[in-house]
């Protein structure tokens, strides 16, 4: 049957505002499940981990239950999760923690199309022991990341490798298999901030080959922070500052401090609803019950089905309109459009759509290199996101309201 926006929006309490939702790839609206597991779980009686007490038990359960959602989500070992308040804490964190090996000679590759926090932490964790940071370019005009292009600047003192899955800018979607490959042949890791990605295909850890994979469950419906999967046997090997008495377990001895139990919940829930979303696409059903991993990568298979039809309507729209430069052009991409308007300022142009009840928001969104390299300085442009709840009258109301200001 084909993918039913309608059910879906009706999970969304944001959507009765009214307001049109472009804004995705900054953060998702969240479906009332999602609110209602964190206030449950605030709400409930709760106490540090442990066995003892019933409220030991539940928090427990809680960072269990994480660990077992995003294991699926991701397609990783339940051991190799990490919670952390943000990507970009959990990237600061260990590279932090990888730099300990590190020293005058080595080098750190990092490309101009990621977001700040996959290039930052790793240009001033190699900085700091004195390593080189090796830069690679796209091109501006396709926005492509060329595997050859991260080739040419590996060599035998590569220690690790930074990439993104997906522009959070642009919406480019480099190859993260070949690229894993080559840092492999060179002896390095290779660590992929999927934040953007994560929110429009299934993942799976292993069959990409990729060492470490980060993301942030609020770009995909959840709640706001960060996720780190990798190979437990990996994490075994970093050694982070911690406390004398915190725990030197896995995944454990990179989770500072007390973990925020009712933000694990909603993170679970977010994980639970896209499984709940396998039923909204054309496949037939399998046969037996599947499992969630099954459901998730069904789910993801009608959003990005829901998304790549919509996008074929907006995207043409869009580029007709006159004076409108969609920045965009790479042939593997997500539902994400970066344009501009001759003579206008983006600022201005997200700030007439907000007028009109359409969020749509104007910058660089941290991808600052990138929006450089582009020859769009730091004002970027005004993006489009689309996501499970994004429907045709989203996309009606976006282009005529485009019409009306230009």
């Amino acid at each position: 049957m084909p993918f039913d926006v309608a059910s879906v929006r009706s999970h969304f309490p944001a959507l009765r505002e009214g307001a049109a939702h472009f804004d995705g790839p900054g953060g998702t609206q969240v479906p009332e499940g999602v609110g209602r597991a964190v206030a449950d779980t605030l709400t409930s009686a709760i106490s540090n981990r442990g066995t003892v007490t019933a409220s030991e038990r539940r928090a427990d359960d809680v960072v269990r239950d994480f660990r077992s959602a995003y294991a699926d989500f991701l397609g990783v070992d339940p051991r190799g999760v990490v919670h952390g308040r943000s990507a970009t804490a959990l990237t600061y964190d260990l590279a932090r923690a990888l730099a300990k090996e590190w020293g005058p000679g080595d080098e750190v590759v990092v490309t101009r199309l990621d977001h700040d926090s996959n290039i930052r932490p790793w240009v001033q964790a190699a900085e700091a022991v004195g390593a080189t940071v090796r830069w690679v370019d796209f091109d501006p005009t396709t926005g492509e990341l060329q595997q050859d292009a991260v080739a040419a600047v590996l060599s035998e003192r590569t220690r690790l490798v930074a990439t993104t899955a997906a522009s959070n800018l642009i919406g480019t979607r480099p190859p993260v298999c070949q690229v894993a490959d080559l840092a492999h042949e060179v002896g390095a890791l290779h660590w992929v901030d999927g934040v953007h990605a994560t929110a429009h295909a299934s993942v799976d850890l292993t069959a990409l080959r990729a060492d470490v994979w980060t993301c942030s469950p609020y770009k995909f419906l959840g709640p706001h922070c960060g996720v780190l999967a990798a190979s437990p046997d990996l994490l075994e090997t970093l050694h982070p500052d911690k406390l004398l008495p915190s725990t030197d377990d896995v995944p454990e001895r990179f989770e500072l401090g007390t973990l925020p139990y009712e933000i694990l919940a909603g993170a679970t829930a977010a994980v639970d609803f896209i499984a709940g979303l396998a039923d909204l696409g054309d496949e037939p059903a399998p046969d037996g019950p599947p499992s969630r991993r099954e459901r998730i990568e069904r789910a993801m298979r009608a959003v990005h089905t829901h998304e790549r039809a919509l996008l074929a309507v907006l995207e043409p729209a869009l580029r007709e309109l006159p004076g409108v430069v969609v920045h965009s052009n790479a042939g593997a991409r997500t539902p994400t459009l970066l344009f501009t308007v001759e003579g206008r300022d983006p600022q201005e142009i997200g700030g007439l759509l907000a007028e009109r009840g359409v969020n749509a928001p104007a910058g660089h969104f941290y991808a600052v290199e990138c929006s450089r390299h582009l020859g769009l300085g730091d004002a970027g442009g005004v993006r489009v996101g689309l996501a499970p709840y994004t429907s045709e009258g989203d996309i009606d109301r976006l282009v005529t309201a485009l019409r009306e200001i230009l």
